[in-house]
């Protein structure tokens, strides 16, 4: 079967196709292992996520944990914008929207009574990426929900 052709807007993610160990809340939780990589020839951006055997779980990452995770990112000509489809080991489905200006991922949802946001930034060696996850009960006012870190296994892709 052959591939469909990818929106141009897509490449944008280039910088971030590679394997990545990621630190939550401070470096107290982590390392997940985080993946990037192409799908249908570049159609779709895929993210997965999951513990490693030297994952550290405390407190509340224990019992709230979703991993494995999944998103599938593509782009939404019309709006102009990525779209990413979430799914994790708990259950759990979301939408999210998505923005790359940069070397800045952002991407959020607003659902009644509990929006999400991430905004991460890729360093310029691109080897490193740190944010943080916010939450809003009402999208006006916001909390850091938890800061991450991401740091490059290997060399970053050319």
């Amino acid at each position: 079967m052959s591939q469909p052709t990818p929106h141009p807007a897509l490449r944008r993610l280039e910088i971030l196709v590679g394997e990545w160990d990621m630190w939550a809340a401070g470096r107290s939780a982590g390392p997940f292992r985080v993946e990037f990589a192409w799908q249908e020839g570049g159609a779709f951006f895929v993210q997965r996520a999951d513990v490693t055997p030297e994952t550290s779980l405390p407190g509340p990452w224990a019992a709230h944990a979703p991993f494995p995770t999944v998103s599938l990112t593509g782009y939404d000509d019309t709006a102009e914008e990525f779209t990413i489809l979430y799914a994790d080991g708990r259950g759990v489905s979301r939408v999210y929207h998505g923005s790359m200006t940069d070397r800045t991922w952002c991407q959020w949802r607003n659902a009644p009574g509990f929006h999400q946001r991430l905004t991460a930034t890729v360093s310029p060696d691109g080897t490193t990426m740190e944010g943080q996850w916010e939450q809003s009960a009402d999208g006006d006012r916001w909390t850091t929900d938890f800061d991450v870190v991401f740091e490059r296994r290997g060399k970053p892709q050319s």
